[in-house]
């Protein structure tokens, strides 16, 4: 990359932590009042957002868009204006005994880091570039945000847009391609969110070492689904659809992969293709249902497809209008159910991110348990089923980032639930008042009293017998 870029981000970064450092201490009404034009800049512009987003996409539904991306960033914000009040007030906390009686005093002070760096992705390139940033500015801090060059006409509008809104020294936005977000990724932050894949979380992570900057990955993986024996199939297959097919399945958070009983596996795919049915009749001209991003990741699953029917796969095309999509020029695909799957074909070893559904069976939910622990530590899991006893079995036995019950993804749209991986998946959360900890320093302050606290507990040289008191005394 031109050394002149990499000046112009060093000193982006640099006029914004000059600005940060001469506003301390900085008016809780001032951090409203960024969050009330990030809000602002959402709902006057949502509609050319949404124009733009499926634009980008090649067909990007407007509706889903604007409950995605704009309605649901916007509650992002009003929580944290509603809440940020009491996440940002000191803690008191206990000192030991007797220093309390003498007068020593402690706290938390939750102070904002500086600048933080937000490198967003394309999936949903205005909910999450600015859902954290809600929360980046409740806690006081500056930021700069690199969207995605994938989506290239919402990255070029959200920049001007923010330039509208904000001075550059508050918030900026830098466009352009790998290169850039990959020297973006080295700057000396004071934080950095990074949301995309698990490779790419690993070169930012190592880039953000060179620097110690702290990071928050939000990444992705196989989310399963585990669906008990107590399912409803047909409103479970239901919900299943709607989770898989919203945004053509390029989702972190998307149903990766099925676990069914193996006397039900046939109901089970049946729910979920006629729930894909019931909401979309038809695909190619359908609004609803977005295209595939790019001419890679379309390549890059049909060629998952394919793999997995080589190595003896039974996949089932879920096409209800009977459509032809073979000269179709405009990244559509139907919902790809895949039974028979095993760990040698791509589809069970990397993450889908579209409508590609592998199936698995179970004798004993326990198999499907030990499956998903040998495996990556997922975003997300989904249990299906009425047996509270199986759910919690589930639950206590697996790990992942997220739970849904009962249905798919729906956690991450709780503003009151942390939002964050575990292990592959990510590191650290965000939304609510995790977010706002996440983005501030928990500072510990502790205040001495007047008498000679060393000299009483035994601190003070010559050591003797107070030492051996006070040790004694520790340990007890």
């Amino acid at each position: 990359m031109a050394d002149d870029r990499r000046d112009e981000l060093e000193a982006l970064l640099k006029r914004q932590r000059d600005a940060f450092t001469a506003s301390r201490p900085e008016s809780m009404s001032m951090r409203k009042d960024r969050i009330k034009r990030a809000m602002a800049l959402l709902k006057e512009h949502g509609e050319n957002l949404c124009k733009a987003m499926s634009a980008d996409f090649g067909n990007r539904s407007m509706h889903q868009s604007m409950l995605t991306d704009i309605a649901g960033t916007v509650g992002a914000g009003k929580h944290a204006l509603k809440h940020m009040d009491k996440w940002a007030k000191g803690e008191k906390r206990p000192v030991q005994f007797p220093l309390g009686l003498l007068g020593a005093k402690a706290e938390v002070r939750y102070e904002p880091k500086g600048v933080i760096g937000i490198l967003s992705p394309w999936n949903f390139p205005v909910n999450l570039a600015f859902a954290p940033l809600m929360q980046v500015l409740a806690a006081g801090n500056r930021a700069m945000i690199k969207p995605s060059e994938f989506t290239e006409r919402t990255s070029m509008l959200m920049a001007e847009l923010v330039d509208e809104y904000f001075t550059p020294d508050e918030v900026a936005v830098v466009t352009g391609g790998p290169e850039v977000a990959a020297a973006f990724s080295e700057l000396p932050f004071d934080h950095l969110v990074f949301t995309g894949s698990t490779p790419t979380g690993r070169l930012v992570m190592q880039a953000a070492a060179k620097n110690l900057v702290p990071v928050t990955l939000e990444l992705g993986g196989k989310s399963p689904v585990f669906m008990g024996r107590s399912a409803d199939f047909a409103k479970a297959g239901e919900r299943i659809a709607l989770g898989k097919m919203m945004n053509a399945g390029q989702i972190c958070l998307s149903p990766d992969y099925m676990f069914v009983p193996e006397d039900k596996q046939d109901e089970a795919v049946a729910g979920v293709s006629n729930g894909v049915s019931a909401m979309y009749p038809t695909l190619l001209e359908n609004d609803d249902y977005a295209s595939i991003v790019s001419d890679r990741h379309f390549e890059r699953l049909q060629g998952l497809v394919e793999d997995a029917r080589e190595k003896g796969a039974e996949v089932i095309e879920v096409n209800p209008g009977g459509e032809d999509f073979s000269n179709a020029n405009q990244r559509k695909m139907p919902l790809n159910i895949i039974k028979n799957v095993n760990d040698d074909m791509k589809v069970m070893q990397e993450e889908i991110f579209g409508p590609v559904l592998p199936v698995m069976t179970y004798k004993a939910i326990d198999q499907a348990v030990d499956y998903v622990n040998e495996h990556d530590r997922p975003l997300g899991l989904y249990y299906f089923g009425d047996d509270k006893d199986e759910q919690e079995h589930v639950l206590t036995r697996t790990i992942s980032g997220g739970v849904t019950t009962n249905d798919v993804i729906f956690h991450v749209s709780m503003e009151d639930l942390p939002f964050g991986g575990v292990g592959p998946s990510g590191m650290g959360s965000y939304h609510a008042i995790e977010g706002f900890k996440e983005f501030s320093h928990a500072r510990a302050v502790y205040h001495q009293p007047k008498i000679d606290i060393a000299k009483l507990g035994g601190f003070k040289p010559p050591y003797g017998k107070a030492t051996e008191k006070a040790a004694a005394g520790m340990m007890k």
